[in-house]
Parts: C-alpha cells; structure tokens; sequence
C-alpha cells in the first residue's frame, strides 16, 4: 500500500513525533510505503507532496487534537485514531489497516 497521514498531539511534541516514527517503522517493516506529515508546536513538517497523496491508497490520522488538511485527502480512505493507538500497537495497527483496506470495512 501507498500511505500517507498527518500524526498530532494535544502538546504538539512527543507523541506527535513517537505516533510518526512508530507508523513509519511498522509500514515499512510491512513492505509499504508511507509518508508521515507532523503538525506540531513548530508548525507542519515533512509536509505531504501532492503527488504522494494522488498514489496513496489510505490516509492515516493520528492525532489527539483537529489537524489542518485533511481535505487533501477525500477522493481516499481515511483512518483517524488516536496517538496512543499507534504508539503503544503499531504493528498492530498497521495490520487493522491492511484488513480495513483488503476488505472494505470500516477501521
């Protein structure tokens, strides 16, 4: 799968961050690609490229708080949880994420 997704936190610092790291690690470990843009307390960062957003097969969006942007992504799925999810069970998450997609269901 082609990922892309925007991680945030409530503070804007270290789960934004940690949430981002443990997606992209778990995708690539999976054998996907992914793009992980941060919202945080200095700004967007690794900000999404339009072109990686027209490939993708899935937006993820990881966030404790409402993020800007997330209309770049409606011609696409979208799967919104929180940070915690994703720092605590990435891997696991990543595979909800291949079924949900697989399958057509809702996350």
């Amino acid at each position: 799968m082609n990922i892309v997704g925007i991680a945030a936190c409530t503070a804007g610092i270290a789960h934004t961050y940690i949430a981002r790291e443990k997606l992209v690690s778990a995708a690539e470990k999976a054998g996907h690609s992914i793009h992980i843009e941060t919202q945080g307390t200095i700004g967007v960062q690794d900000e999404i490229p339009q072109e990686l957003i027209d490939q993708a097969d899935v937006a993820i969006i990881a966030a404790d708080v409402k993020v800007g942007g997330k209309d770049r992504f409606k011609h696409i799925r979208i799967i919104e949880v929180p940070t915690e999810v994703v720092i605590k069970s990435p891997n696991k998450f990543i595979k909800k994420v291949e079924e949900v997609m697989q399958k057509g269901a809702d996350a």
